[in-house]
């Protein structure tokens, strides 16, 4: 219904959120089993600073975003369509961001996508859309903002502007980074350094923790986060996200309504200046990862795999890793986690997801980014 997806434009200002190419806090080496050649790899396409993904509905057509500004569409054997979307801040960790189907896409073709606004006085802040794809898959249609980091600040780090649907489809979880700013994310009357659960129109969902105090905090999910660039739900409907720490101490979080997760109060790593940050274990009243990294792993997406094609790794987390350049398995065990095995890739790995048949769409970064399927050998 949309294999000729996305070649119209789009008039609005837009930026996302990554980690460039050795940015601070992408020093990594392994710490675990490292398997080398552990896949069959094939050469899908080439991308230009991708970020992103979605799979649609068959399995076999793929929507990708670049952070300069394009959406483009994969249709199984070539990149057959661009939607360019103009007036864009673009620059540092800023461009194009998250882009999830909505949960009736097949019949409505609702898109939702994340980027970076700009504002006033050189300030900028992460939003959402929610947007059509027109029966004939040509055009964008209806796109309307139905959410917005508040306050904008200065500075292009830290959006994170990962989206999530809950599996039940009644949710939008959006994460939303501390803008580098650190304080405002211990703040319950912004929404940095945030989870915030919202309706599906972008409005606060009824029932979250701090509704009680009205305004922007009604969005409030959980806070005291630093960058989180993963946000999914495992196959028993708990939310986890993935998190940049600082010189060391990156975090996977299981992510509960109402708890504090700590930035800037505590971290498994330090400052980048190398200033010491309390140990989670000095603040057993916040909520602790359930597996931290020092050095870091840099994340760029995660998901949780179904075990279609790899049936040892079923309810695993498979992490798209920067700074090892590869994936990371990590295994769960009730609300704790460790990390089974590293697969080095010789690039550093934005963002995964899963295919129909279990094998493993990956994008590396940067320019000349390609996305690759890896299957069993």
């Amino acid at each position: 219904m949309r294999n000729k997806l996305l070649t119209a434009l789009f008039p609005l200002t837009l930026i996302a959120a990554s980690c460039g190419a050795g940015a601070a806090g992408d020093r990594a080496k392994p710490i675990t089993t490292e398997v080398r050649d552990a896949f069959k790899v094939e050469v899908l396409g080439t991308f230009d600073q991708p970020w992103a993904m979605a799979v649609l509905p068959r399995g076999t057509n793929i929507i990708v975003t670049e952070k300069a500004g394009n959406l483009k569409h994969w249709n199984g054997t070539r990149i057959e369509a661009t939607l360019a979307l103009h007036q864009i801040d673009y620059g540092g960790q800023g461009g194009l961001g998250d882009v999830v189907l909505a949960p009736d896409f097949e019949e409505s073709g609702l898109l939702y996508l994340s980027w970076a606004e700009a504002g006033g006085n050189g300030t900028r802040g992460a939003v959402v859309a929610r947007g059509q794809v027109d029966k004939d898959g040509l055009a964008w249609n209806k796109p309307e903002i139905i959410w917005r980091q508040s306050p904008k600040v200065t500075g292009r780090g830290h959006y994170s502007h990962r989206i999530a649907i809950s599996p039940d489809g009644k949710y939008l979880y959006v994460a939303s980074g501390d803008r580098q700013k650190f304080v405002p994310a211990q703040d319950l009357s912004n929404n940095l350094g945030k989870v915030l659960r919202l309706n599906l129109d972008g409005t606060p969902a009824a029932g979250n923790p701090f509704a009680e105090k009205g305004g922007i905090s009604g969005e409030i999910w959980s806070y005291g986060h630093r960058n989180i660039l993963g946000l999914q739900f495992d196959a028993e409907g708990r939310l986890w996200a993935l998190e940049h720490g600082p010189a060391g101490g990156d975090e996977l979080n299981l992510i509960k309504p109402g708890q504090n997760y700590g930035w800037p109060l505590v971290s498994d790593g330090d400052h980048y200046d190398g200033k010491p940050i309390p140990r989670h274990a000095a603040r057993p009243d916040l909520a602790a990862p359930a597996i931290s990294w020092n050095p870091v792993i840099a994340p760029g997406d995660f998901i949780f795999y179904s075990g279609k094609m790899w049936p040892e790794w079923k309810g695993q987390a498979l992490i798209a890793a920067l700074g090892t350049g590869g994936l990371v398995r990590v295994g769960i065990e009730g609300e704790k986690a460790f990390e089974a095995a590293r697969y080095p890739l010789g690039k550093r790995i934005r963002a995964i997801r899963e295919a129909s048949d279990g094998s493993l769409y990956v994008l590396e970064d940067g320019s000349g980014g390609r996305l690759l399927r890896l299957s069993r050998k």
